[in-house]
């Protein structure tokens, strides 16, 4: 018998890959060129140089067995060593290759870290805007994800609401900063109230509460500022990271979870880690790509075209009429909606061959996001056709 559940879910797929698919078909018939995709989030620079250079060179002298076998459960130590001296260098929190764990991607990261802190019937915080993979990220685990409606004047978290929502069944929070599908920093602030609040209510409720920081757009950043690491400020921190974006590298399927050295049971919790692998299937990530990204820790890809397309678009659709907060960095930028419906809104859009993303499964009806990882000359482009939508379906 099929999995009703999962069948069930064919019923509401995801409305990003739809429209991706939906865009590629389109392209097929007018040619991708003409096609403004901005639905899927998928970084549009070459990775750099010296890790395709690390990669050759390991497949030429390398033993094949260290490069093509299994890795460890945690991750290969040396790999987990140099992660850990890279972010103390850079964060300056005592990181130990103990407290690291490697993992398959951002996603794999948050199915350990999930796991790792709650128990089923437990409850996970997010606030919205929030990636909509995390209903099913926290719902296959048991923990009921609990949504703190968004502060839309600036995308900050609503501490109001926060504070009513939290309770003793509260074991882990989730951030994500910079924020998809905001592209909205958490400011110093925001993370030192959001700690403040965390330690009062482990105190109230006398169990820990974990915050897991999900970081895989740490390094695209805006305006010359660097984005506060949640861990310096609040103990009981797990990282969750991918080299996904900073490196251009989705399809390799790595990154890490970091646990905080003052976090409670921190040199035991990446062990944890590995036993809930054998749970769930998420073990043993690539060892090419853990040896590789090993040796390029100190780079990024060229990041800067995601700061010029983010500037075309803000002030464009600022010029149109837009309601829109500006990013602070990721390649996303989130408007308003010029109906209420994102839904009718994204629809009527398609005629122009822009492909936007309607944000009710975000947590945010009556906005949309846009993922500006394109070529800029596309970007620009797009905008002829923005100004024949607004101007045709909405007469501004």
């Amino acid at each position: 018998m099929i999995n009703a559940t999962y069948k069930k879910m064919l019923e509401g797929k995801s409305i990003i890959r739809e429209l991706s698919e939906y865009a590629t078909a389109r392209g097929k018939e007018i040619g991708y060129e003409n096609v403004f995709d901005y639905s899927l989030g998928n970084p549009s620079v070459p990775c750099p140089k010296g890790y395709t250079d690390t990669v050759i060179n390991m497949y030429q002298n390398n033993d094949p067995m260290s490069i093509h076998g299994y890795s460890p459960s945690l991750g290969i130590e040396d790999v987990r060593e140099a992660v850990a001296d890279s972010l103390k260098s850079r964060f300056d929190v005592p990181y130990e290759a103990k407290h690291i764990f490697m993992a398959i991607g951002a996603a794999g990261a948050l199915a350990h870290a999930f796991r790792l802190v709650t128990e089923p019937g437990d409850e996970i915080i997010v606030f919205a805007p929030f990636f909509p993979e995390y209903t099913e990220y926290i719902g296959r685990t048991g923990a009921v994800m609990k949504v703190v409606p968004p502060s839309t004047k600036d995308f900050q978290i609503n501490f109001d609401a926060f504070v009513d929502i939290i309770n003793e069944k509260t074991m882990a929070v989730l951030i994500n900063t910079p924020n998809n599908p905001t592209g909205i920093v958490y400011s110093e602030e925001t993370i030192k109230r959001l700690a403040e609040i965390l330690y009062a209510k482990q105190e109230e409720y006398g169990h820990d509460i974990f915050l897991i920081s999900d970081e895989p757009y740490r390094e695209i950043v805006f305006d010359g500022k660097v984005c506060p690491y949640p861990a310096k400020y609040y103990d009981n921190t797990l990282t969750c990271y991918s080299f996904s974006k900073s490196l251009s590298l989705p399809g390799e399927r790595i990154g890490y979870v970091a646990v905080n050295p003052k976090a409670t049971d921190s040199d035991i919790l990446a062990v944890i880690m590995g036993q809930i692998s054998r749970g769930i299937g998420h073990n043993c990530p690539s060892s090419t790509s853990q040896l590789a990204v090993a040796q390029v820790l100190g780079e990024t890809s060229d990041l800067s075209v995601y700061e010029t397309n983010m500037n075309i678009l803000y002030d464009a659709l600022t010029e149109m009429g837009f309601e829109v907060v500006r990013p602070g960095g990721t390649f996303y930028i989130f408007p308003k909606a010029l109906e209420e419906d994102a839904n009718a809104f994204c629809s009527k859009a398609k005629k122009y061959d822009l492909i936007l993303v309607p944000a009710d499964n975000f947590g945010c009806p009556g906005y949309f996001r846009m993922a500006y990882c394109i070529d800029t000359e596309k970007v620009r482009r797009s905008i002829a056709a923005f100004k024949r939508f607004v101007s045709e379906e909405y007469h501004k």
